[in-house]
């Protein structure tokens, strides 16, 4: 099956590579949206860029804040290419945990539920958790291959 879907993404996207770090543009999607996830984090966790509806952080051990503290790790994780398949897969859950947990009990279509973000990093996670760091990997410098 996996040999299908690499036929089929190499057919669509001859630029599209697996491990070998080949694909700057993936290496730029990966970095900005593991730098809008960080961020997204950081707003719960630590009150930053104006907190959750300006009023700083979430109440420590609350839901939220233990969903600021995977978004922070899982962030920079990604962003630095360390553990990248395992931090995107922790993302991918989240994610799926946050869209039915606080989403989907609002409607199905998540441009009414709010949830559209939430399954646009779902999506992000699932492709990451396929292709890993590529470029500007910091366990590839350090280990010369990726662990996960």
């Amino acid at each position: 099956m996996e040999g299908i879907v690499k036929k089929y993404m190499q057919k669509i996207s001859s630029g599209c590579h697996d491990e070998d770090g080949d694909n700057t543009a993936y290496t730029v999607f990966r970095l900005i949206v593991s730098a809008m996830f960080f961020m997204h984090g950081a707003q719960k966790f630590f009150g930053l860029f104006g907190g959750i509806g300006g009023h700083g952080a979430v109440p420590f051990f609350s839901l939220f804040w233990f969903a600021g503290l995977v978004e922070v790790v899982v962030g920079l994780l990604v962003f630095f290419g360390v553990f990248t398949r395992l931090a995107a897969l922790l993302g991918v859950i989240e994610m799926l945990v946050a869209y039915f947990l606080v989403h989907f009990p609002a409607g199905l279509n998540p441009l009414f539920n709010g949830g559209e973000v939430a399954l646009l990093y779902l999506a992000s996670f699932l492709v990451m958790f396929r292709y890993g760091a590529g470029k500007l990997s910091l366990e590839k410098k350090i280990r010369k291959r990726e662990l996960f």
